[in-house]
Formats: C-alpha cells, sequence, structure tokens
C-alpha cells in the first residue's frame, strides 16, 4: 500500500508516496526549500508544491519540527514563530484540496520508521533516536512504544541549549573539523545517557549518511550506537505510516 509522506525541515521540505510493505520511498522524492521566513502559509505552499508534483490525492502525514498534539503545533524553535499554538492540521488539510492530514512531530516520524524497518527493528529496552540537523530532534522507545515529543535537542548542556552547540547546523556554521564536532556530539551523548540509560542510540538526520566520519570518534558512550539505516528518509516513511494508521 502506498501513502504519501511529507517532511518539513529547517532547510528543506522534501516528500514522497511510500510503500509501507516495504518501508521505502515508492518514487523518488521531490524537495523544495524551506522558505524563510519560514511563516505557516509559506511552508504550507511548499507542501502543496511537493504533494502537487506527484498529483496525490490521498491521506498525507506530514512532520513538523516541534512539539506536535492533536494536530496543533506548540513550539518553533527552528522555523517562524507563527507556529507556535497553530492549527497546522487543518491549515495544511485546506491548503491541500481538503486531503485527509496528519501532522505529528518529524524526529517521532523517524524514530517510528527505524523502528519498524529499520536500525531499531526488534529492539526491546530503552532506545533513543536522534536526528542532527537544523536543529537536533528525539524520538524515545521503551519496549517499541513511543514517547511522543521528547525534544530532547533542547537539553541544556554547558549553559547552552545542546543542538545550539551540537546539530549539524552547529558544525556548519562554525566550520568545525569532524574530530571536533564529534567530542560535542559525544558530550551530548553522555549526557543524554546519564538521564535516560538507553540501550541503543540511533543516529539520524542527513549526516547519518556519513556516519563513518564521526561516529567512530565517539568513546565513553556505554550504548550502542549506530547509524540510522533509513538515513534521511526516515522522516517521509514514518509520517506516511502515521497516516496510514490513522
Amino acid at each position: 500500500m502506498n501513502v504519501f509522506g511529507v517532511d518539513i525541515g529547517g532547510s528543506g521540505i522534501k516528500g514522497a508516496p511510500v510503500d509501507l510493505d516495504r518501508g521505502d520511498l515508492a518514487q523518488e522524492r521531490h524537495k523544495v526549500l524551506t522558505p524563510h521566513p519560514s511563516t505557516p502559509d509559506a511552508v504550507a505552499d511548499g507542501v502543496a508544491e511537493v504533494v502537487g508534483n506527484f498529483g496525490w490525492t490521498g491521506p498525507v502525514g506530514i512532520t513538523f519540527p516541534g512539539v506536535v498534539t492533536g494536530g496543533i503545533t506548540r513550539t518553533a524553535a527552528n522555523v517562524d514563530k507563527g507556529w507556535v499554538d497553530k492549527d497546522a492540521a487543518s491549515l495544511l488539510g485546506e491548503r491541500l484540496g481538503g486531503l485527509p492530514v496528519t501532522i505529528l512531530n518529524d524526529a517521532d516520524a523517524a524514530g517510528v520508521a527505524e523502528m519498524t524497518f529499520g536500525a531499531g527493528r526488534g529492539r526491546k529496552g530503552t532506545v533513543i533516536l536522534l536526528t542532527f540537523g537544523t536543529g537536533i530532534g528525539s524520538a524515545l522507545f521503551v519496549d517499541g512504544r513511543l514517547v511522543p515529543n521528547t525534544e530532547l535537542g533542547h537539553l541544556e548542556l554547558n549553559g547552552h541549549d545542546a543542538e545550539k552547540k551540537a546539530s549539524t547546523k552547529a558544525k556548519e556554521d562554525a566550520d568545525l573539523t569532524w574530530p571536533h564536532w564529534a567530542r560535542r556530539v559525544q558530550k551530548y551523548l553522555e549526557h543524554v545517557e546519564m538521564l535516560f540509560s538507553p540501550e541503543l542510540f540511533i543516529i539520524g538526520g542527513g549526516v547519518s549518511r556519513k556516519s563513518e566520519r564521526f561516529l567512530p570518534l565517539i568513546e565513553g558512550v556505554r550504548a550502542e550506537i549506530v547509524p540510522a539505516e533509513l538515513q534521511n528518509n526516515a522522516g517521509i516513511v514514518g509520517a506516511a505510516m502515521a497516516a496510514a494508521s490513522r
């Protein structure tokens, strides 16, 4: 069965039909740049462009980089503050011509996809997926059950929002070498491990494609650390799964 998934990120909006039997994209994804400012109306236009590119007319799952409860976006750390307390499900549904829309946190979507089809498949105990990109997203699972909207990228680390120091954007903005950035990621993982004692960390986001550049440099973390198998498509797959479960 194919269902459409859209992943809204701080830098890009990407989507594609997803084959939920395989847990993979059914067609090559289409991507547009996230508008700046990333107001609700501007982002909704981007989502409509992505979905319209495929002529899609069925249910659509959409991720959002922030807390989402009951279709309402509650936080907006890396997008325009106009998203705070916005009825995003209604806005996006209207912009898509009345198509059924399901909206959820972006890292939660990626985590559900990885736990079903990827690096977390069959894993029990505490598993934490972390997506490194414009910010740091998180998805926490206990025996396969999601604890939604954890937002662990906003933990305080050495007096800073952790994602301001350890996200991929932080690496690029400060032009950090891979070893320097890996030390920051290591400190962040040690902090998260102290709080949650997971058996497994899954590292996702676009940087997961380059995991060999930094994961071997991380030391002193007891939990197993692996790259996401679905890499940067995990959010799209998880969004489609959420729409299908509705």
